[in-house]
């Protein structure tokens, strides 16, 4: 059995635990947000051009995608983020600490760093 961490037991850390949560839930909340947004972007534009020809675009269809994906990012953000939650909390429970990782906030980093190449990649050709 691991030796038992006495910092384990100190409230700050669980209260530490809980700012991380929220700021991941912040964060997947704004994903949904935004891809909510980019998703009605899309629809706008075709309403527009169906009713102003001068407005006229060629294609709508991949922003509802990418404001879909961002919408399903952000719940998978915030599913992830409650059972690493829950997860640290029980450690924490049983008297050890954690290890801390990166590899959850590199992942969104990375997914989010495509998404937005592919959304600058549509508004070129979309402008062009």
């Amino acid at each position: 059995m691991p030796d038992l961490d006495p910092l384990a037991r100190d409230p700050r850390v669980a209260l530490a635990e809980e700012r991380t949560l929220l700021a991941w839930i912040r964060t997947g909340l704004a994903l949904m947000g935004f891809g909510f947004v980019v998703a009605r972007f899309g629809v706008f534009l075709r309403e527009l051009s169906a009713t102003v020809p001068a407005f006229a675009t060629r294609s709508t269809g991949l922003s509802v995608w990418i404001g879909a994906v961002l919408v399903a990012l952000g719940v998978l953000v915030n599913l992830a983020a409650a059972g690493q939650h829950v997860w640290r909390l029980r450690r924490l429970a049983s008297g050890r600490l954690f290890e801390p990782g990166t590899v959850f906030g590199v992942t969104v980093s990375i997914v989010l760093a495509a998404i937005g190449i592919a959304m600058t990649a549509y508004l070129l050709v979309l402008s062009g």
